[in-house]
């Protein structure tokens, strides 16, 4: 199950699975965010390529009008997947 929190405007807090599952709810989330934006996964255990998706998505969305997603908090696991997918190189992770 996927817990998702906005700490304030600009920060969304991940805790739990983000897999196909709970894409949709995660999409929803994200599909809100404007400008540069940080998403905290210290929380999140397990991300699959639906997961990965979303946040791609949001990412280009938000390149096109100037802003980003900035990562931040990864475990060591959830950090191996972004490097594995080559997305350490599309997101700046912090």
């Amino acid at each position: 199950m996927l817990e998702i929190s906005k700490a304030d405007e600009s920060t969304v807090l991940l805790k739990g699975r983000m897999d196909a599952s709970q894409a949709d709810a995660a999409h929803e989330v994200m599909d809100a965010l404007t400008g540069t934006c940080t998403v905290d996964f210290a929380g999140l255990e397990y991300i699959s390529s639906a997961g990965l998706k979303v946040l791609l998505a949001t990412q280009q969305r938000l390149w096109e009008s100037g802003g980003e997603i900035v990562l931040q908090g990864m475990t060591p696991h959830v950090r191996m997947v972004f490097d594995l997918a080559g997305f350490d190189s599309v997101f700046k992770i912090s």
